[in-house]
């Protein structure tokens, strides 16, 4: 019941190089072994209420040599009644002389089946625990970098969910962390923000305002030293953001930081998320002064504050950009403060009704998008089929056809 030497160098070296823990494979084994024996020799390893079948049994390798040795914990009993889990006083003193009752001593059991089990069991063992252990070394790789970005390469497409390999970990990006004017090639490389780990899998993301500060920290070292400060975010990922900073540094422009000389940092941000417009705007701790500069680029006459509900007046000529198509500036300036935002002409009129309905129905519009969406891979799937389906009723007619050919010319021949 030994295994070869070569096997075990071959555990040693799987383990070094994979980084696993030996131990730990030579555990799982032990434990896949000794399910294998008892479903070997019982049929199962549970009972029909789920406790576990002969449970006293333990199986034990050793780590130099590869020797499987079977083994049965008894316990230590004046008057044996059942002979499978318990042993007299008297037999196990021979084994150990201080034994006492109550106690349990170890007997090795004879197996010559224990051999042929452990080959049969062992590769499957090691591929699987290999697998589990590469897994949660990963994941603990990970687990301390949520929030950062990284560089992933797309692999495909699964049920909408777009597949990413970031080093050895493989990463999921859900269609709502996607950018819905963004197609993903296999074979590229994408920046993603690693956005979560949850259940065992690497989640990622693209629509995250998250995704936005992490990328003007690469861009912006400002940013990164903490001279200049994110103090807000607000997007709609894959067409517009407002973005909100702040100088911590005296004669540092938090806006010209962010973007750069001729424009080249927040080019390269802008480049990375493809026809996503962003605003940079000034955060500024007066709420009025914030409210006016988040409705850039939009020039404000007054900003009036009651309770959590701003007003602000704009000249005609700037409701147009004070609002934005379909509401959108407005909007974002509202996440942005936090302030429900009314805009009015000079005259007193409100002129953002239109705006705040965008607001109110701005979660409602994206789930629709999303079922859209559905609808349409449904859709094209259906018509997919219905090709593959019509491909193969002419195919059915080209040969029915042959064998019409192929009768009347048998016909003939007979005639």
């Amino acid at each position: 019941m030994a295994m070869t030497t070569d096997f075990i160098s071959a555990i040693s070296q799987i383990a070094a190089e994979r980084g696993l823990d030996k131990e730990k494979i030579f555990e799982a084994l032990e434990i896949a072994i000794l399910a294998a024996y008892k479903k070997d020799k019982y049929g199962l390893t549970r009972d029909d209420e789920g406790n576990t079948v002969a449970e006293h049994l333990s199986v034990e390798v050793d780590r130099e040599v590869g020797e499987f040795k079977l083994f049965a914990n008894k316990a230590v009993v004046e008057g044996v009644e059942d002979e499978e889990i318990e042993i007299a006083l008297v037999e196990a003193e021979l084994i150990s002389p201080n034994v006492e009752v109550g106690d349990t001593v170890q007997i090795e059991l004879p197996s010559e089946e224990l051999g042929r089990i452990a080959a049969q069991a062992a590769k499957q063992v090691i591929l699987q625990k290999m697998s589990e252990f590469e897994k949660d070394a990963v994941l603990a790789e990970y687990s301390d970098k949520v929030g950062e970005v990284f560089t992933a390469l797309m692999q495909r497409m699964q049920r909408g969910q777009v597949i990413f390999e970031i080093g050895k970990a493989t990463a999921m990006m859900p269609q709502e962390e996607q950018l819905s004017n963004e197609y993903y090639k296999i074979g590229e490389r994408y920046k993603v923000l690693l956005k979560s780990i949850e259940d065992g899998e690497v989640l990622v993301s693209r629509a995250d305002p998250d995704f936005l500060v992490e990328l003007f920290k690469l861009e912006v070292p400002e940013i990164e030293s903490g001279i200049v400060e994110i103090k807000a975010v607000a997007r709609e990922a894959g067409t517009r953001s407002k973005i909100a900073v702040v100088s911590h540094q005296e004669g540092v422009d938090p806006i010209g930081s962010c973007v750069g000389q001729r424009g080249i940092r927040i080019a390269n941000i802008m480049n990375e998320v493809g026809e996503e417009k962003i605003d940079i705007i000034e955060w500024d701790e007066n709420i009025e002064r914030f409210v006016a500069n988040a409705l850039s680029p939009a020039k404000v006459n007054d900003v009036s504050i009651d309770d959590e509900t701003a007003t602000v007046i704009v000249d005609a000529d700037q409701l147009s950009l004070a609002i934005g198509k379909e509401g959108q500036n407005v909007r974002l300036a509202w996440k942005l403060t936090e302030m429900k935002i009314d805009i009015e002409s000079p005259e007193g009129e409100e002129v953002v009704e239109e705006a705040d309905e965008e607001v109110k129905k701005d979660e409602t519009s994206e789930e629709a998008k999303k079922e859209e969406k559905v609808k349409e891979e449904v859709v094209e799937k259906e018509e997919v089929l219905e090709e593959v389906k019509k491909e193969e009723d002419v195919k059915e007619e080209v040969v029915k056809k042959k064998k019409e050919v192929k009768k009347k010319k048998v016909v003939k021949k007979k005639e």
